[in-house]
């Protein structure tokens, strides 16, 4: 085998490829791209024997030239949000997991960066030097100027979350439906009166629990009562605020946006001596580690940020080779039912 491709590329040197120096060589066109780069971890003398090779069978300079135009660095790119809290840390942590497994699988490495909502510096330093083969959003925004940045550059990207931008490939939950059935078992379990509280309204996230309760109420044939909507709240004497409103309008159950807020709501609920769920019920639209130890245990909904990271990953290196992905990729969810719900 190997002399047949000796043969060929002695036939029509400009014509020797990637693939042509890989399988000469026994290895991977990823080694041969990395050899011929110089980026990617590759041991020296890996890359002494490819690049002894290409020399030897005269890899033309301007054909060298022409194929590192087009040559990958085998790095995606990550962008976390600046804003995150402590609490947000357990699911990128997790989804983060899931992307590096994908990423691995391929023989590609991750680079990690952060990005405020409206400053796009960290991101274009990736972009515009070429450090990255495409990126992952790792949340949304109804505005979102890293978005509008990508959609801009010549660059494959796939966000984590929904988003209402055109022509971006997205991975995420099913969040509205997952809201949406929730609040419709708590209403058939006979909560007729359910507050919301949480959540900014500017995620893609909140946007889509919020249509789910609005959806389940409207299902159910329950008037919306907007006196038991609190969203835009994230700050513990807001949220504490927030429950000492739901108190008064008489709710016989609270769902938080996320389990950040929750934590502040059941806190709240404490302090005021009000039994949970004797006297109000409780559920949060995401279940973390934060909630694990809470007792009365806490009605949630899970989702698999791992398998997210995973998904997300494997949609990005698709692209990155060329092959049509889906423009959007909604994953499951489970409606866990625990005791603050009885």
């Amino acid at each position: 085998m190997w002399g047949d491709v000796m043969g060929r590329a002695k036939e029509n040197e400009k014509k020797l490829t990637i693939s042509d120096v890989a399988e000469a060589l026994g290895v991977s066109k990823t080694t041969v791209s990395r050899a011929i780069s110089g980026k990617g971890r590759i041991g020296a003398e890996t890359k002494e024997r490819v690049l002894a090779f290409i020399q030897e069978h005269n890899y033309k300079p301007n054909v060298l030239a022409k194929g590192l135009a087009k040559l990958k660095t085998y790095n995606i790119g990550i962008m976390l949000p600046e804003d995150y809290t402590v609490v947000d840390l357990p699911f990128f942590q997790t989804c983060l997991i899931g992307v590096q497994e994908a990423a691995v699988s391929m023989d590609y490495d991750v680079l990690l960066t952060m990005g405020k909502e409206n400053d796009c510096t960290q991101l274009a330093r990736m972009v515009e030097n070429h450090k990255v083969d495409g990126l992952i959003l790792m949340r949304t925004l109804a505005k979102d100027a890293h978005i509008e940045y990508l959609k801009s550059k010549d660059i494959p990207f796939v966000t984590v979350g929904s988003t209402y931008y055109q022509g971006v490939v997205q991975v995420d939950n099913d969040h509205q439906g997952a809201c949406r059935e929730l609040i419709s078992i708590l209403l058939l379990k006979g909560m007729k009166r359910i507050g919301l509280i949480g959540g900014i309204e500017s995620h893609v996230v909140t946007q889509s629990r919020l249509q789910g309760y609005l959806d389940a109420h409207k299902l159910a044939g329950i008037p919306i009562d907007k006196n038991i909507i609190h969203v835009n709240i994230e700050k513990e004497v807001l949220i504490e605020h927030g429950v000492e409103k739901l108190l008064e309008h008489g709710v016989d159950c609270i769902a938080c946006l996320d389990d950040a807020v929750c934590i502040h709501v059941l806190n709240k609920l404490r302090k005021e001596q009000v039994d949970v769920p004797g006297q109000m019920r409780v559920a949060s639209f995401y279940d973390s580690s934060v909630l694990d130890n809470n007792l009365p245990s806490v009605t949630s909904l899970y989702f698999d940020a791992r398998e997210l990271g995973n998904v997300a990953c494997r949609t990005l290196l698709d692209a990155v080779e060329g092959n049509q992905v889906k423009a959007r990729t909604l994953l499951g969810y489970e409606v866990v039912l625990k005791e603050s719900t009885k």
